[in-house]
C-alpha cells in the first residue's frame, strides 16, 4: 500500500473509532509503528488527525465534552456520596491537591473547614468557595479552559512542580479497566500527571457512568494509584487487575 492510500485509510479508521492507539493502527494496516507514526505526522500537519501519547484521535472526539455547568447537575447524590469516601482518606492537617472537577467540588465541600488543612487546586469554582473558607486555599497559576473551569498549561505546570502534596485528589473524565485514567485534553492531562507526580499519596474518584468509557487521553495507569473510590460495580477479573496494580479499591453503595 502506497503512503497516500494507507494516510486515506487511517484518516477513515479515526474518523470511525475516534480514538485509536498506533499499535491499533499498525496491526489493522499491516504496517509499522515507525511508518504509522509518520504517516500521523503529515496527517495531523493538514489537520486530519489529533496526535496523543501512543495514539491519535479524530478532532470531532475532542469536541464532545460537556460544560462544568451540565456536569455540575449530573449524579450530585451519588458524587456527594463518592466525596465522603475520599474525605475519610484525607488527613486533618497537610497539603492537599484538589482536581478540578464537579465530583472534586464536593469532596471540597467537606474539607473547607479544617483549618490545619492546606488546599492547592486548579479549579475556579474551589476558588470561588475559599473565599469563606477555614482551610488555606491556593490556586495553581494557568490559563483559564471555560469548558471545564479549570486552570491549565505552562504556568500551572510550573506552579505545581514546586509544591509537594500528602495526597492528591484526581478527578477522570474516562476510565479503562486496562489503561486506566482518561480526560478530554491534553492540558489537563498534563496537570493531572504533574500534581499526582508530587503527591505521596493518590487518589482516583469517579462515578460508574465513566468505568470501561475512555475518554481521549489517557493520564494514568491503576499503578499510579493507590486508592479508586467508586459507585461502578467491577467484575471479578477488573478486581483483580486493580489488585494486581496495586490499587485498594473502595466501592460505595449508588444512592
Amino acid at each position: 500500500m502506497f503512503a497516500p492510500e494507507r494516510q486515506r485509510a487511517i484518516e477513515t479508521i479515526v474518523r470511525q473509532k475516534g480514538r485509536l492507539t498506533v499499535s491499533e493502527l499498525a496491526r489493522q494496516l499491516g504496517a509499522s509503528g515507525i511508518t504509522i507514526r509518520r504517516d500521523l505526522r503529515v496527517l495531523e500537519a493538514a489537520g486530519k488527525v489529533v496526535r496523543a501519547h501512543g495514539g491519535v484521535l479524530h478532532p470531532e472526539f475532542l469536541e464532545t465534552e460537556p460544560g462544568f455547568e451540565r456536569k455540575a447537575v449530573d449524579a450530585v447524590e451519588a458524587k456527594v456520596a463518592l466525596a465522603k469516601a475520599v474525605v475519610a482518606e484525607i488527613p486533618d492537617r497537610g497539603q492537599v491537591y484538589l482536581d478540578s472537577g464537579t465530583t472534586c467540588l464536593e469532596v471540597a465541600r467537606l474539607l473547607l473547614d479544617r483549618r490545619d488543612l492546606t488546599i492547592v487546586t486548579n479549579s475556579i469554582p474551589l476558588l470561588q468557595l475559599g473565599t469563606q473558607s477555614k482551610a488555606r486555599v491556593i490556586g495553581v497559576g494557568g490559563e483559564v479552559r471555560a469548558v471545564s473551569l479549570a486552570l491549565v498549561g505552562g504556568l500551572a505546570l510550573e506552579w505545581l512542580r514546586g509544591l509537594r502534596f500528602d495526597v492528591a485528589v484526581l478527578a477522570a473524565s474516562g476510565l479503562d479497566a486496562a489503561e486506566g485514567a482518561s480526560t478530554t485534553e491534553l492540558s489537563e492531562a498534563a496537570v493531572k500527571q504533574m500534581a499526582a507526580e508530587r503527591a505521596t499519596k493518590r487518589l482516583l474518584v469517579s462515578h460508574a457512568a465513566k468505568w470501561n468509557k475512555p475518554a481521549a487521553v489517557a493520564f494514568a495507569g491503576w499503578d499510579r494509584f493507590h486508592v479508586f473510590v467508586t459507585d461502578a460495580r467491577l467484575s471479578a477479573p477488573e478486581k483483580a487487575q486493580l489488585r494486581r496494580a496495586g490499587v485498594r479499591l473502595q466501592v460505595i453503595a449508588a444512592p
